[in-house]
């Protein structure tokens, strides 16, 4: 049977036309408006006063450019809403401004992370309690608090600009869990992991709930053996998800890789020196992800404390004189099981708060040189709190510094508050770090004779590259594949400091913040995106040509996120992104195009935007220019298979 070619009518040449073109342009991709600079300047490696929380920051997420978001247990906060104490509330950046939220039910000790959707979670949580954190008379709510037991509760929040957003419950319920963890997945529906029951300082048999569960549902709890045999020092248990689709898991002194898809651990080495999960509360991170690194994922752990598990429960331990550790340990868990030492903190800690800054340095800050997290009325406790001699001095850390010179305190200040148990951080749009929190007491407690208040004060950090002029690149997309087509972004003159050969420093990264509590930022990331270069010296600008996300949403789970474009170690004010499909699925994946060699050129021999892919033109933005050039490029597709 033979094949005769043959010209298209005019109609069906105008429907195939048509059609293509919208398909090209439902592909179409949104770009942003160059960011600005930051409102202020800031002082550098110090830290600034801003305000007092009305609520003390034991949960902390930064939900839209503008809005951090606080979650506090349940105690007799000033500030009130619906006629009881507020434990939640929303800050506005900028204008510092706040407002009361009612998170519905006891919130203490929950757990968080944001789905691929944008609503975050927050989830488990503590009995409802009275005065002094005792149990209430009733479980359902009702005076002082009208808390609601809250350790079955998923509280839902999609974050708003316009101050009409607040708390809901889902239908849906976990089982029941005080301190547990939480991480995005690659469908972005999210893992809930381990907890107890009834709360307490350590856990114990009689209330561990050693199992893992999802949300959305997919189905009945999952037994964890890790969380079995680690008792009992196995709350909040320290997740990531790896590259390979696994999740790396440390609880006590014991470390596995849990295949979640058919429920297997598999054991790797014991982590050396100290225990890391709470309560000796270590600091810890995922170190970048980079092109350099081909995406591997090491995972940092600093400080904490030398406990043994029967010292936990031993009437002899006076938890306040034990001192923290100073030790580091780094494991490449997809490589290999085997921890390996690192350079040592300058002051041990427990407590601390890891925040991943832009330039691809790691902050850390709050904690204590002695004792752990928690609190009580016990006879040794500094009030009531189980931690002593606070570390007021931040260090930063540089993952590409040699061996011996990693960690530094140059230029950097004291804050003026003591940040121990429930203190949080976390990394801001402009590149400063938001601190507050820090109540190791059962209740609201302040006055002249607590060593270590309820503590609202609110500040800022601000690193080493906050007052300098800051990139303001075009070009940036407001959302991203796995794989598929690259874009570019324009570097001016004054991005490039003047010279063209800048742009050789210059990178693009996204960043999840991360939900802040007990010393972790549940599912904070800091991937950087591929990309090549055209520099032009006649009038040192440039293009960068940026490759998609990494083909694999293991890599950075789908979700909102921030974006920043970083020259000479000085980044963008962050500006908010969509990573995959926004929808909790699987996500799609395309095939990764190559970029184009890097050069610096005399001058431009032409447009220098749009794609460099020879597979279809990448359409950014929208507007009648951008319509053409889909139209055009989509005639130019029919004509070609039509007389074909």
């Amino acid at each position: 049977m033979g094949f005769t070619p043959r010209l298209p009518s005019l109609f069906s040449l105008y429907d195939s036309f048509l059609l293509l073109a919208l398909v090209g342009l439902a592909g179409a991709q949104t770009t942003l408006s160059p960011p600005g600079q930051p409102s202020h300047q800031g002082v550098i490696g110090g830290f600034e006063l801003i305000g007092s929380s009305y609520v003390s920051a034991q949960q902390l997420f930064v939900g839209t450019p503008n809005k951090v978001y606080f979650v506090d247990k349940v105690e007799n906060n000033p500030t009130k809403i619906n006629g009881h104490p507020a434990w939640a509330s929303e800050w506005t950046l900028g204008t510092n401004s706040q407002r009361a939220m009612d998170a519905i039910t006891n919130s203490f000790c929950a757990g968080g992370n944001v789905l691929g959707n944008g609503t975050w979670l927050n989830v488990g949580g503590n009995q409802a309690v009275t005065f002094g954190g005792q149990p209430a008379a009733s479980q359902n709510g009702g005076g002082p608090y009208d808390d609601p037991d809250g350790r079955n509760s998923i509280r839902l929040l999609t974050p708003c600009e316009d101050g009409t957003c607040d708390w809901s419950l889902s239908p849906t319920q976990s089982e029941q869990r005080w301190y547990p963890t939480l991480e995005t997945l690659e469908d972005g529906s999210i893992i809930i992991i381990g907890g107890c029951r009834n709360g307490g300082y350590v856990n114990d048999a009689s209330q561990d709930n050693p199992t893992y569960e999802f949300f959305p549902t997919k189905g009945a709890s999952i037994i964890s053996p890790i969380l079995q045999r680690t008792l009992p020092a196995n709350l909040f248990p320290l997740t990531w998800l790896l590259p390979s689709g696994k999740l790396l898991i440390q609880s006590n002194w014991a470390t596995v890789l849990l295949d979640y898809h058919k429920n297997i651990e598999t054991p790797l080495d014991n982590i050396p020196d100290a225990v890391r999960v709470y309560p000796a509360s270590a600091g810890t991170i995922m170190l970048p992800l980079t092109p350099a690194n081909n995406y591997t994922a090491t995972v940092l752990f600093c400080g904490g404390s030398n406990v043994q598990p029967a010292t936990w429960t031993s009437p002899n331990f006076i938890v306040p004189t034990y001192p923290a550790s100073a030790s580091c340990v780094t494991l490449t868990p997809d490589v290999n099981g085997s921890y390996v030492k690192d350079d040592a903190l300058p002051d041990a800690r427990t407590m601390a708060n890891f925040i991943q800054l832009p330039d691809g340095k790691v902050l850390n800050l709050n904690g204590g040189k002695l004792g752990t997290a928690g609190y009580g009325n016990n006879s040794w406790a500094i009030g009531h709190s189980y931690g002593d001699s606070p570390v007021l001095t931040p260090a930063i850390y540089d993952p590409d510094a040699a061996r011996g010179s990693r960690w530094s305190t140059a230029g950097l200040t004291a804050s003026t508050v003591p940040r121990l148990y429930h203190s949080s951080a976390t990394l801001l749009p402009d590149g400063s770090v938001l601190v507050s929190g820090s109540n190791p007491n059962p209740d609201y407690t302040v006055g002249p004779k607590v060593k270590y208040p309820t503590e609202y004060r609110t500040e800022l950090f601000y690193p080493s590259y906050f007052n300098k002029r800051r990139p303001q690149p075009s070009g940036i997309l407001a959302s991203y594949t796995y794989g598929g087509p690259p874009f570019n972004i324009s570097l001016d003159a004054q991005d490039l400091f003047g010279d063209v050969n800048n742009v050789k420093t210059a990178k693009v990264v996204i960043i999840r913040f991360g939900f802040s509590t007990h010393s972790m930022n549940m599912g904070q990331r800091y991937v950087q995106l591929e990309s090549t270069y055209t520099g032009y010296q006649q009038n040192n600008t440039a293009t960068l040509h940026v490759a998609q996300l990494p083909p694999n949403p293991a890599i950075i789970v789908p979700g909102p996120a921030f974006i920043f474009v970083v020259v000479n170690g000085i980044p963008s004010i962050g500006l908010p992104v969509m990573l995959g499909s926004g929808k909790i699925e699987k996500q799609p994946i395309l095939s990764p195009a190559s970029l184009p060699a890097a050069s610096i050129v005399e001058a431009p021999t032409g447009s220098s935007s749009g794609s460099h892919s020879a597979a279809r033109p990448v359409v950014q933005g929208s507007g009648t220019l951008r319509w053409i050039v889909a139209l055009c490029s989509t005639l130019v597709v029919v004509l070609s298979f039509s007389l074909w």
